[in-house]
C-alpha cells in the first residue's frame, strides 16, 4: 500500500491533480490506517500549498459519507445553513440561530455543527449549553425534525474519518483540505444549503461543488471577509439562479458595527446573545443579520420563487410572532 501513496506523493510533487474516485480511496486508506502519518502529512501540505480542485474535494466527501454513520431523514426538503468558520470574526451563532427562525417559519432544518475551531462558541457548544444531548439514534432524529421540524447532527458522532486525522490537523495548525469539507459532509445530504464562506475563492469552488452534487443552494460572502451576511458592508450571494452584490440598505438594513456581532468571550455570553435573538430582545444589528441570514435561506428552500424582501419578511414573522422561540423550546423538550 505504501508504494501507491508514494506515486500519489511523487504525481503531487508533478503537480498533477488526482481523480475524484482515487481521493475517496486514499480517504477510505486512511480510515483503515494504511498510511503512516508523516506521508498524509505531505499529502495534506501538497493539497494545500497547490490548491484543492473540485473533484479532489467530492473525492473525499464520498469517502468521509461512506466510512461515516448516515443520518436517513424521513422529509422531502430541508436546510442546513453554516459557515466554512476560520473567519476568525468570532462572531455569535449566526447561521444555527438563523436555522431555528427558519424552523421556526414552518420550514425543515438539518443543523449539522461541531464545537468551535476558531470561535469561542460553536454550533454544538450552544446547542449542548442548553441541556441538548447529541444523538445518531434516527428514531430520535426524525422524531425531533417531525415535531419541532429541526434536528441537529453533532459531526463527531457521525463523520468516523475525521478522528484519524485529528490529531495531524491539529500538529499542522494550519488549514488543510478538511476545514473544506465540513459544510459538505452533513451525513443527511441535504437538498438545500445555504453556505457563508469568508473568501471569493471558496465561493468560486464551492459554487462548482454545488452544481456537481445538484443540489439548491445560496453562497454568502461579506466582502469585508465574513463567513456570513454580516450587514457590516457589502456582501456577495452566488445561488443556482443568480449572482449578486447586494449593500445592506438594499434591504431595508442598516449598516451594522463590528462589535456588535461579536460572540462575547465565553460560551455563556454566545448563549445569551443567541438567547435574545429568539425571545426578539437582542441589539436591532444582531436581529437584523440573523433575519438576513435565514431571508437567504428560505430564499434557497423556496427555489428562489419568492423575492429576498418577501423572504425576510417572512423570517421576521417566526421571531416576532414568537413561533422561533417555540419551536427551540420544542426542541430543547424532545432532545433534552
Amino acid at each position: 500500500m505504501a508504494q501507491t501513496m508514494k506515486d500519489i506523493l511523487n504525481r503531487m510533487l508533478n503537480h498533477e491533480e488526482l481523480s475524484r474516485e482515487e481521493m475517496k480511496n486514499i480517504l477510505i486508506g486512511i480510515t483503515q490506517s494504511e498510511y503512516p502519518t508523516e506521508q498524509i502529512t505531505a499529502l495534506l501540505t501538497a493539497l494545500q500549498m497547490r490548491g484543492v480542485t473540485v473533484d479532489e474535494l467530492l473525492g473525499f466527501r464520498d469517502g468521509i459519507l461512506e466510512t461515516g454513520v448516515p443520518a436517513i431523514l424521513n422529509a422531502d426538503r430541508y436546510i442546513d445553513v453554516v459557515g466554512t468558520g476560520g473567519d476568525r470574526k468570532n462572531t455569535f451563532n449566526i447561521s444555527t440561530t438563523s436555522c431555528f427562525v427558519i424552523a421556526g417559519a414552518g420550514y425543515k432544518v438539518a443543523k449539522h455543527g461541531n464545537y468551535a475551531a476558531t470561535s469561542v462558541s460553536g454550533a454544538s457548544n450552544v446547542i449542548a449549553h442548553h441541556g441538548i444531548k447529541f444523538t445518531d439514534d434516527i428514531d430520535k432524529l426524525n422524531r425531533s425534525l417531525n415535531e419541532a421540524g429541526i434536528v441537529y447532527l453533532h459531526a463527531q458522532l457521525f463523520a468516523k474519518a475525521m478522528k484519524f486525522v485529528g490529531p495531524i490537523r491539529k500538529a499542522l495548525q494550519f488549514p488543510t483540505i478538511f476545514n473544506l469539507l465540513g459544510p459538505l459532509v452533513n451525513p443527511s445530504q441535504p437538498q438545500c444549503q445555504l453556505l457563508g464562506v469568508a473568501n471569493l475563492d471558496q465561493m468560486r469552488l464551492y459554487n462548482q461543488v454545488y452544481q456537481k452534487i445538484g443540489i439548491d443552494y445560496g453562497i454568502v460572502n461579506s466582502i469585508d471577509g465574513y463567513d456570513e451576511i454580516s450587514l457590516t458592508g457589502d456582501f456577495k450571494v452566488t445561488t443556482n439562479s443568480y449572482e449578486r452584490i447586494y449593500k445592506p440598505s438594499d434591504l431595508g438594513f442598516e449598516i451594522a458595527k463590528p462589535e456588535e456581532l461579536v460572540g462575547g468571550a465565553t460560551e455563556e455570553e454566545a448563549a445569551a446573545i443567541f438567547d435574545s435573538v429568539l425571545e426578539n430582545r437582542a441589539l436591532p444589528a444582531q436581529k437584523n443579520i440573523v433575519l438576513a441570514n435565514a431571508g437567504f435561506g428560505i430564499q434557497v428552500l423556496e427555489k428562489g420563487q419568492k423575492s429576498i424582501e418577501e423572504c425576510i419578511e417572512i423570517a421576521r414573522e417566526s421571531i416576532d410572532s414568537g413561533a422561533a422561540l417555540r419551536i427551540f423550546k420544542k426542541f430543547v423538550e424532545l432532545n433534552s
